[in-house]
């Protein structure tokens, strides 16, 4: 699979630089967590899950989440287990019919509610479970975390794939509660650290966090306008998010809303990038749809360290992929504080002269830039956010 691997390979050549490349789930860690994207989540009890899933692979979708938690109720665990085990087995029988592999289809976790039901599910899969790229691990902390990250080292060895990862979800209150967050932070630490193998990502539950005081964002606002939320955000990537080796990916937080609603304030999407004839429809349809919103919340998230997103609606998916993609001049600009020669360190002019790259301080910038770009490609000079929107969703 790749990113806008969906769209004609002329399409590609037209609007990159530099292509992304292609992956699989054997591929690196290091490729697979900033390749995750838009993470499409998906209640585990939809009867035609098998069919929705290569659906959304043909169109963009590289990674998804089939939920046995918070998305369906109590009641309907066992059914939705049952369920997911159909889907999967439908799913491994037709791409061995196909003669396909797992390229076809998107990194696929499963979100469970119990360390226990990790094994089980992976037994019950039995062949099929090779289609499995892990586990969704909610409500993770300390105690609790090191219990589902030991059953899923336990599931590996029961699993006909290679490697199943985890990717943790913080949203405890501990973590948001001001007087528990530097102990609830260092025991997070303490467990992905002594898992880091295993670990591609973490995610953050802000839905969780807002619920604890009561509160939920309008379609105007970020996260980030939340102040007891971007608060928790800074404070994750602080701790478990550093350039220096020792940080983990950290991926953005969903965006909850895919309908208009009423505004109280003007749209956010500014008119300049769609100003060609015939694209100021799709702006249009963006902010009726509330997107604007979400695209600002994107650049936020990447302005504040994290990759990637989670996502509960497929609408929502080219816009993450799009604003993924690395333009020529961030390209060029991460290439030129990474030659060789600029080792000894120094301060230049961009190759666009309209501003500085001081070797040093930028590296850890630029190294994630070049990362970015392996995976989501580089634009082409003339290409921008509107023209990549617009050939992700014309397919």
């Amino acid at each position: 699979m790749r990113h806008f691997g969906h769209i004609s390979s002329t399409a590609r050549k037209d609007l990159f630089h530099q292509e992304p490349v292609e992956f699989t789930g054997a591929s690196s860690a290091r490729i697979l967590a900033a390749a995750l994207g838009a993470t499409l989540y998906s209640p585990a009890t939809r009867p035609h899950l098998a069919a929705d899933i290569r659906k959304q692979a043909g169109r963009g979708v590289v990674s998804m989440v089939l939920c046995l938690e918070d998305s369906i109720s109590d009641a309907d665990v066992a059914g939705a287990e049952d369920n997911l085990v159909r889907q999967f087995t439908e799913l491994d029988a037709d791409a061995d019919a196909d003669d396909a592999d797992d390229t076809e289809l998107p990194l696929l976790f499963v979100r469970v509610r119990t360390a226990e039901q990790i094994p089980d599910l992976v037994r019950r899969l039995g062949r099929a479970s090779r289609r499995l790229a892990g586990f969704v691990l909610p409500k993770f902390d300390e105690h609790r975390g090191a219990a589902f990250l030991d059953a899923v080292a336990a599931a590996e060895a029961l699993s006909a794939g290679p490697r199943l990862y985890a990717m943790p979800v913080l949203e405890t209150p501990e973590l948001l509660h001001l007087e528990t967050r530097v102990e609830a932070l260092a025991g997070i630490s303490r467990t992905v650290n002594a898992h880091r193998d295993r670990v591609l990502a973490l995610r953050l539950g802000v839905t969780d966090f807002c619920s604890a005081y009561g509160l939920r964002r309008t379609p105007d606002m970020t996260a980030y306008d939340v102040q007891i939320v971007a608060g928790v955000i800074a404070d994750v990537v602080n701790v478990l998010s550093r350039a220096d080796g020792t940080g983990f990916t950290v991926t953005g937080p969903v965006w909850e809303y895919f309908r208009s609603q009423q505004r109280l304030f003007k749209p956010q999407l500014r008119r300049s990038p769609f100003l060609e004839e015939g694209v100021e429809e799709l702006r249009t349809a963006l902010i009726e749809h509330d997107l604007d919103g979400l695209l600002r919340e994107i650049e936020l998230d990447r302005a504040n360290g994290l990759l990637g997103k989670t996502c509960i609606h497929p609408a929502h998916v080219t816009p993450v992929h799009a604003l993924s993609v690395v333009s020529h001049e961030e390209f060029s600009d991460a290439q030129d504080i990474l030659r060789p020669e600029r080792g000894g360190g120094g301060v230049m002019r961009s190759v666009y002269t309209n501003k500085m790259n001081e070797v040093k301080p930028h590296r850890a910038w630029a190294e994630r830039t070049m990362l970015r770009a392996e995976v989501f490609g580089v634009a082409r000079e003339e290409v921008g956010f509107v023209d990549l929107l617009t050939a992700g969703l014309h397919v």
